[in-house]
């Protein structure tokens, strides 16, 4: 990190510079060239949201996360993504196009991963959601752009293909027409200071990141009742993302913040935003809404809010209690409206982590305030959260 101007500084300002040093020496040290994961992980992640009136879609995810930065000596790295039908996985070159540039080659694929479920105005229509399963292949450039700098800024490439395959649920109605199987590529460019690490609340993390995408539909046409909707040729998206987390060494108290602001520009129901439920490991980026059903909002453009605070309930610091509010303004995509711009949700939880801290368990509740059930605003769930990790034992020593 850079230093701060040799100029009197208040008191806040110099506990900011502190707290930048501090997440700049984290992560120094994990010696990170560029976006290749360079830290040695073996975790279970497991989560399940449950609404408690009315009926979403399944918001639940369970994988093993296995990360080996040296995998055939030290400039090969392997990070590898397992859930039950699903395999996401990447093979990193460290240092190939020069001392800071590393080349990763991504393959995924799977059943039900490109699942689609119609979710508006707060019902879940199953005649209109079906099944898809595929997979791709990409390409990643990771550009370290201020080697020696303590927090590092890169620049991220990625291009790739994704072909998926549509079919029906047992809910799926005979009269609906599924859409022609597809076959898409993309292209991602970001620029990415820091970044947060694939476990279960960090007790310190810090991103700030800007995105744009560009996704190609080859086989885009008309599907649904009599063709009333379609798979555009192409969508634009991009994303500003800012995140924070940071734990207080004498009290134990930790806070989060992180905000993202999107939007879109030739989407459909494929490629829209989509927003809702409380799962934090279920995407890179969650955009979480306590109490609302999982990914429940479509949306074109909007800007998102996330907060939360936990406090210690015992000396060991083995229980945990946490309060948690996300509100997002949404500019819905067309056939998704509701009354209203303002979504927000809130909701609270208790944490166990045993002093070994080999797994951390979490029991939440979620507030929606303006998800709709049964044409009422209000909705309520409840969830479990589940992080094992193998290495504990491995830092403890």
């Amino acid at each position: 990190m850079r230093p701060c101007k040799s100029v009197p500084i208040p008191k806040r300002a110099q506990n900011i510079c502190l707290l930048l040093a501090a997440l700049g020496l984290r992560l120094a040290g994990t010696n990170c060239p560029a976006q290749i994961d360079p830290i040695d992980r073996h975790l279970l992640e497991v989560g399940y949201d449950q609404p408690l009136a009315g009926h979403g879609p399944q918001a639940i995810y369970a994988y093993y996360y296995y990360n080996s930065p040296e995998l055939f000596g030290p400039d090969v790295a392997l990070r590898v993504a397992v859930a039950p039908a699903y395999l996401d996985s990447e093979i990193g070159f460290k240092h190939l196009l020069s001392p800071s540039t590393d080349v990763g080659i991504g393959v995924s694929g799977g059943v039900y991963g490109d699942n689609y479920y119609e979710v508006r105005r707060g019902n879940f229509i199953k005649t209109e959601s079906f099944n898809g399963d595929g997979g791709g292949a990409s390409v990643g450039i990771y550009q370290l752009i201020d080697p020696g700098v303590l927090i590092p800024l890169n620049l991220v490439a990625r291009g790739g293909i994704h072909y998926s395959t549509y079919r029906d649920t047992a809910g799926t109605s005979p009269d609906f027409k599924l859409p022609r199987n597809q076959a898409d590529a993309f292209t991602l460019v970001g620029l990415r200071l820091a970044g947060i690490q694939p476990t279960l609340y960090p007790d310190l993390a810090l991103e700030l990141s800007a995105w744009a995408e560009r996704q190609w539909h080859f086989d885009n046409g008309m599907y649904g009742f009599d063709n009333d909707r379609n798979v555009g040729p192409h969508t634009d998206l991009y994303w500003l993302y800012l995140n924070l987390d940071y734990k207080l060494k004498q009290s134990g108290d930790k806070f989060s913040f992180a905000t993202t602001a999107g939007g879109s520009t030739d989407a459909d129901r494929f490629s829209a935003w989509r927003l809702g439920g409380v799962l934090p490991l279920i995407s890179e980026y969650p955009l979480v809404l306590p109490g609302y059903y999982y990914e429940e909002l479509t949306v074109t453009r909007f800007v998102h809010f996330y907060g939360s605070y936990s406090v210690p309930l015992d000396q060991m610091h083995r229980w945990e209690f946490r309060v948690e509010a996300a509100s997002a303004r949404l500019d819905y995509l067309p056939g998704f409206e509701q009354r209203g711009h303002w979504q927000t949700g809130a909701g609270c939880g208790i944490s166990f982590t045993p002093k070994q801290k080999n797994f951390q368990i979490v029991l939440r509740y979620g507030y929606g305030f303006g998800a709709i059930r049964h044409g009422v605003r209000g909705a309520q769930s409840l969830g479990i959260l589940f992080q094992y990790d193998f290495n504990a034992r491995k830092k403890a020593r």
